[in-house]
């Protein structure tokens, strides 16, 4: 497929069997080896992930080096035991787990966000109350102009700003 990633959001409604459907953009993204198939679980910031199948196995590689340090066990326990894989309907619907919808606290209304190599999904009252407090500079930790600085930072080869 080239060079892809996921960006854009859109608001969605999940219906009353916990699903919601994906764009079509994003959709096609997830395919790998022409299958439609991804995994979805707990990301940062209290959202849900939908993760590419390739790039969850490169995860769970990477994790099986360190999966007998005691340090990473709670982390691990939660990580793989909110993960679900998932494929999409023939209309594009996806099935949110129960327990997922449950543990960010999902109303109604979700927003589905592109981000980089995922998919983030999120309340849509989180999401819009944190673009609000980071627009209008509210949040202390949330500061757009460094977050902004910091991260275009990262493009200069020496990671310091410019």
């Amino acid at each position: 497929m080239g060079f892809f990633f996921f960006s854009g959001s859109t608001t969605a409604k999940l219906d009353e069997k916990n699903r919601f459907v994906l764009p079509q953009d994003m959709r096609y993204g997830l395919v790998e080896e022409g299958l439609l198939e991804f995994v979805i679980g707990l990301g940062l910031g209290g959202c849900l992930t939908i993760y590419r199948r390739s790039d969850i196995e490169k995860i769970v590689k990477k994790f099986q080096e360190k999966q007998h340090l005691a340090k990473y066990q709670k982390f691990f326990t939660l990580f793989f035991s909110t993960l679900y894989r998932s494929t999409c309907d023939k209309v594009g619907r996806v099935m949110l787990p129960p327990h997922l919808k449950q543990i960010i606290n999902i109303k109604k209304e979700i927003i589905i966000a592109g981000v980089l190599n995922k998919i983030e999904i999120w309340p849509k009252e989180v999401y819009e109350r944190n673009l609000n407090s980071l627009l209008e500079g509210k949040d202390t930790e949330l500061d757009l102009a460094k977050m902004t600085e910091e991260a275009f930072a990262l493009l200069d080869e020496s990671g310091e700003p410019k």
